[in-house]
């Protein structure tokens, strides 16, 4: 009987390249024994795995779902291994990751290339979504998620602070003035972002403690930040948003910060998320470690706001 484990490794190998040969050659093994594998575990499952056609091998349905089973199966058993012989654990497979769209494209996506090639034998696939999506229906890996934090048995880790601020462009101060208490609000217009209750549509919180809230109003509201920020630079009116969202606009002056007289609100955090049901693989581990290390207790996007 051949070795089950092995033929999972075959399998990898033939889904990733197209090719059973490619497979063999990189498992250091013959086409025949490679195919010998394959065929085994199809017959063991009872399903075809793999559509062959004369130029490539390709998925079939069931394929998919055994390539998922088999990467976090033997990403597991290369785990269990490294506990017992105090080695490293190689990242490896396809690690699903979704992140809000502005935060991802700002900051998330710039770093991939540099873990793309720390770790070269893992696939990332992202998606960008500003909705809060559901980790364990949707089958991602890990999310990443700002503002407050809900018990929902899920386990978070602090990648960052989130600090927010309100600002504008001088082109909008200039024309409508520039308020000085957040009383002042009611009379400009407010962009609102339709996700959040802190810096919603109708109100504002500010405050250390959030007890201030502000009634505003404004000729856009929108479900994401860089909408928002952009009208704000075209002079449409007043935003109030995470630092990370317009520190890059601020300090090329397209953006003024707005001093009231009630500071505005800090964020829980940015945080990674991922199920509690048992060890994170290594490829999570990996990529929350490299993020806690690139943006750390002061994010650079905090830093250019104090230069």
């Amino acid at each position: 009987m051949l070795d089950r484990l092995t033929g999972m490794q075959v399998f990898m190998r033939v889904a990733g390249l197209g090719s059973l040969s490619a497979a063999a050659r990189a498992l250091g093994m013959s086409q025949t024994m490679a195919t010998k594998h394959v065929a085994a575990l199809e017959a063991r499952l009872g399903t075809k795995l793999l559509h062959r056609t004369t130029r490539r091998l390709t998925l079939t349905e069931a394929g998919r779902g055994y390539l998922e089973a088999a990467e976090r199966i033997l990403g597991e058993v290369e785990e269990a291994d490294a506990l017992a012989s105090a080695s490293a654990v190689e990242v490896r497979g396809t690690m699903r990751v979704n992140v809000p769209v502005s935060f991802g494209i700002r900051e998330i996506a710039p770093l991939i290339p540099d873990f793309a090639r720390i770790h070269p034998t893992l696939t990332i696939d992202m998606g960008l979504n500003d909705r809060q999506v559901d980790l364990i229906e949707e089958g991602w890996d890990l999310v990443v998620r700002i503002g407050e934090m809900e018990d929902s048995g899920l386990i978070a880790r602090r990648l960052a602070p989130c600090h927010t601020i309100i600002c504008a462009a001088p082109r909008y101060l200039a024309e409508r003035g520039t308020p000085q208490k957040v009383a002042d609000l009611g009379r400009h217009n407010c962009l609102g972002y339709t996700l959040s209750r802190a810096l919603g549509v109708d109100s504002w919180l500010f405050g250390r403690e959030r007890k201030v809230r502000v009634p505003v109003r404004g000729d856009l509201r929108a479900n994401n930040g860089d909408v928002l920020v952009a009208a704000a630079v075209a002079g449409q009116g007043i935003v109030y948003a995470p630092t990370f969202l317009v520190a890059r606009e601020i300090a090329a002056g397209l953006l003024v910060p707005i001093k009231l007289d009630h500071a505005t609100i800090a964020l829980d955090g940015i945080f990674a998320v991922y199920p509690s049901d048992r060890r994170p693989p290594a490829k999570i581990r990996a990529f929350i470690d490299f993020l806690v290390q690139r943006f750390g207790p002061a994010p650079h996007w905090d830093r250019e706001l104090h230069r």
